[in-house]
């Protein structure tokens, strides 16, 4: 089980990190979402 993986899991892997990144960088361009999150963590203090 520790042998190399198959390209298409690799394939698989690299889309859902991009996925997330692309995600990451759209909630980024909402500020009503970065206030909001800026002050949820602010309230944890």
């Amino acid at each position: 089980m520790n042998g190399p993986r198959p390209a298409w899991v690799r394939v698989l892997a690299w889309l859902g990190v991009a996925a997330v990144l692309l995600a990451t960088l759209a909630l980024y361009q909402r500020p009503d979402f970065l206030i909001q999150l800026a002050d949820q963590v602010w309230s944890c203090f």
